[in-house]
């Protein structure tokens, strides 16, 4: 039998890597052949492979048909045109494209008249080595020789090689090897390889063949992801053929001996994975894109990397030392004394905030009167969890389970799910991890699951409201948990939940599943149960939830949009999403009294939580937790060793009385003027005894300070400012004394930065222009006339030979500090 459904793509980006994997995993329920067709370009592809199915270069407005032959046709076209009128067009949005423009580089540098090459920014850092390029493995080598293996048997030795390699691996490492093993299972690969013998090619030419047109049809993909899965199908290629011809004598040896910057075409993550990364310092790639696989090793491992280079461009320069900023996106090459110079005080200052960062990374989180809130981390997968803890977290405060569930034709076993869950656990020791049920339906559909299409998902079919109908997968992932409960501190959070029969229902379920693992002698461990609060509702029988369960999280994102009755997603009333309005924080109030009142924990994990303006209030408001980002941690812990948890109480308590947004944020403005701030003169910002050899080197030094002590986070702009500043007229005033300044809301602590220099250096061409004691001014904007107050009052100071030559004496930052704040009435 044969049937036929005509449609036209509405997918603003066409058919890419994840409508693909969709329409794919609908079609592989059915036996017939299927096949969709392009009528704009006559393209075809099987619509059971993503591969061929980005192929068909199928782009928004294309009229396309989905030809259907086989037995159960008719099944299959009822399904598959009911699912392209209604879920197929939104199951992809519109991608806006990052700002791939030039970074203005650093007048520091760019007065040393460097030799640059621009390059595209794939993953930050500095890093300094000699040159050593890459030289490229041609497939073709094998193309004449007998494989001593047949395909079948090439495959299972390198999927055996890579599950080897995936159980020693973790975090991206990990990921990106069970990516390879997917690639060597595609049904586009290996039909096409089989094909190829069949037809009587070798198999190294079969091979070669298949690479040639899996690349074909990758490249014509509008998708940049798809593109740059090329690299991994040759990297999967070459291990089949050196795998299938052990006897070609091949060259992978590529050993690096001394700190080194490799320069490559294309480095497989194969490759990449087998340089000595403890020389490897930085990588320069002609080709890669910020999605590539070894990109993103290079990310996890902290490698500088950019691409876009020539390899010509610099063939010259091989065994040299360069450098390479991937944060600035260029290669220095040929680098003058002063250049490294440069480079190299960058370096050590990325290392001092790096330092002071670390500081935080293992203190307990508390507020500066000794008040404790927990500080944890939100995940979506497994390699999260241990750069997490790395950066500070004192938990996993939501792991969302969903993302294992999704961009897959079929759910994980519980084999997989308990994999997951043992390792975030061991990976937080003995931490606690709040492990969120399967988030999925409504605005996160899954195509096996075959959920109605929704005009309102975010109030709809949705999470718990779901686990009745699918049972089975409800019970797997609750055994999944429990067998995992085993090894480490586990909470188990229920989204969505509104009513007291919901989470009655849940547990029944969970004593269902328990009884399951004791008949089968399964061993499990044990959980706390709690529920994650987002309907309003539930603030209002906090004294009945209580007594079901063990905990609650506050989803502050959904809890604001249900309150308000505003989709935050919506152009139209978007503007009146805000979580400070008084509504939502009595809301906030009532949940954390209700929940305290029984000796409840009670966190929040929505975005809120990484918020340093509305921090005081969280505090204030009396949650046990927050939960957030990874690289929020940190800074959130620094930030909340300035607040005294009483004061912020206070605040939390008047916030609630307040009428208006508007008024709320005037409460906060005012509380963060009236708390603490750095002081404008401090220690910490004198540097005495510099080995300066340029002004250039003073101020880059002097507001990179400003960075590592926390000042501005915008060092790059507030050097700009300065440098501005100095393009007017040079701010050397004379008498070995330059004083640079600017007024700008790219400082967050006004300041006064001191150095005194060993030696003196030029700041200008004026006949006095040498300078040995500099005093840079960074003010924020709203400070007033402070800016031109300081500068004067440092001026008419100056005129006087005692000032210049006390200062000049002084032995401490602190005789410094001291006598410009009474000199100057600071």
């Amino acid at each position: 039998m044969k049937k036929e459904v005509a449609f036209t793509c509405e997918l603003p980006n066409g058919i890419h890597a994840r409508p693909a994997n969709h329409l794919e995993a609908v079609c592989r329920q059915f036996s017939s052949e299927i096949t969709l067709k392009n009528l704009r370009n006559e393209n075809t592809g099987s619509a059971k492979s993503v591969l061929s199915l980005v192929g068909t270069d199928t782009l928004l407005n294309d009229p396309c048909s989905l030809i259907i032959e086989g037995d159960d046709a008719e099944a299959a076209f009822d399904v598959l045109a009911t699912y392209l009128r209604e879920e197929f067009p939104l199951c992809d949005e519109e991608i806006v494209a990052m700002d791939e423009g030039d970074v203005t580089l650093p007048q520091s540098l760019m007065n040393h008249n460097p030799t640059l090459i621009r390059a595209k920014r794939l993953s930050a850092g500095i890093a300094k080595g000699k040159l050593i390029r890459y030289n490229d493995i041609e497939l073709s080598v094998f193309e004449q020789e007998i494989a001593s293996l047949n395909f079948e048997q090439a495959k299972q030795q390198v999927t055996e090689t890579l599950i080897d390699k995936a159980e020693l691996a973790s975090g991206q490492e990990k990921e990106i090897i069970k990516a390879h093993l997917g690639i060597l299972n595609d049904e586009t690969l290996n039909e096409k390889v089989s094909g190829f013998v069949s037809n009587g090619e070798s198999l190294a030419k079969a091979i070669l063949l298949t690479v040639a047109a899996i690349t074909e049809t990758l490249m014509q993909s509008s998708s940049a992801y798809l593109k740059e899965r090329v690299l991994d199908i040759k990297d999967i290629a070459l291990q089949l053929l050196m795998t299938a011809h052990p006897h070609v004598e091949v060259s992978t040896d590529f050993t690096l001996t001394e700190p080194s910057i490799v320069i490559a075409n294309d480095l497989t993550p194969s490759q990449f994975l087998g340089l000595d990364r403890a020389f490897l310092q930085g990588l320069i790639l002609t080709q890669a894109g910020s999605t590539s696989h070894t990109v993103i090793l290079a990310r996890a491992f902290n490698i500088p990397a950019v691409s876009g280079v020539e390899i010509d461009a610099c063939a010259k320069h091989e065994g040299e030392t360069l450098f390479v900023d991937g944060g600035l996106g260029i290669v220095a090459l040929a680098p003058s004394e002063a250049v490294s110079t440069y480079f190299e005080r960058a370096m050590w200052l990325a290392e001092q905030v790096k330092a002071a960062e670390s500081e935080y990374l293992n203190l307990q989180a508390q507020t500066k009167d000794g008040h404790k809130i927990e500080i944890a981390a939100n995940i979506a997968c497994t390699v999260e969890a241990e750069s997490a803890f790395a950066k500070g977290a004192e938990g996993i405060g939501l792991f969302r389970t969903e993302m294992l569930f999704m961009d897959r034709s079929t759910a994980p076993d519980e084999e997989e799910q308990f994999g997951a869950y043992k390792e975030v656990l061991e990976a937080a020791g003995d931490k606690a991890v709040i492990i969120r049920t399967m988030d999925i339906g409504g605005d996160k559909p899954l195509d096996y699951l075959n959920l109605p299409h929704e005009h309102n998902p975010f109030l709809g079919y949705r999470a718990v409201r779901i686990y009745p109908q699918f049972l089975a997968l409800f019970h797997t992932q609750l055994r999944a948990i429990l067998r995992a409960a085993q090894y480490g501190h586990t909470k188990v959070m229920i989204p969505m939940i509104q009513s007291i029969e919901e989470i009655r229902w849940v547990k029944a379920q969970l004593e269902i599943v328990k009884a399951e693992l004791v008949s089968d002698n399964t061993p499990f461990g044990e959980i706390e149960l709690g529920i994650m609060v987002e309907i309003p509702s539930v603030a209002f029988i906090m004294d009945q939830f209580c007594k079901e369960v063990d905990f609650f999280s506050i989803g502050s994102n959904d809890m604001t949009q249900y309150l308000l009755a505003v989709d935050r997603d919506n152009d139209n009333v978007a503007k009146l999403y805000n979580s400070l309005a008084p509504s939502f924080l009595r809301l906030l109030r009532a949940v954390v009294s209700g929940a305290q009142a029984h000796d409840k924990w009670v966190g929040l994990c929505g975005e809120l939580g990484a918020n340093k303006k509305v921090l005081p209030l969280l505090v204030g408001a009396g949650l046990n937790e927050l939960s957030m980002a990874a690289p929020s941690i940190a800074p959130t812990k620094a930030a909340l060793r300035q607040f005294d948890s009483e004061a912020c109480k206070a605040l939390f308590n008047e916030a609630c009385d307040c009428a208006t947004i508007a008024d709320v944020e005037a409460l906060l403005e005012a509380f963060a003027q009236s708390q603490e701030d750095k002081p404008l003169l401090d220690v910490e910002c004198v540097l005495l005894d510099c080995d300066f050899n340029s002004k250039e080197e003073a101020i880059q030094t002097l507001v990179g300070n400003l960075g590592v002590r926390g000042r501005t986070h915008v060092v790059n702009e507030l050097e700009a400012d300065i440098w501005a500043r100095e393009s007017v007229f040079t701010t050397g005033l004379g008498n070995g004394f330059a004083i640079p300044h600017t007024k700008s809301d790219n400082i967050a602590h006004s300041s006064i930065s001191i150095a005194r220099l060993n030696k003196p250096v030029i700041w200008s061409d004026d006949e006095d222009g040498a300078v040995e004691f500099v005093i840079m001014l960074t003010l924020n904007k709203n400070q007033g006339d402070q800016h031109m107050r300081i500068f004067s009052g440092l001026a008419r100071k100056l005129i006087h030979e005692s000032f210049r030559n006390t200062l000049k004496t002084m032995t401490t930052e602190a005789e410094i500090i001291s006598y410009l704040q009474s000199e100057l009435s600071l």
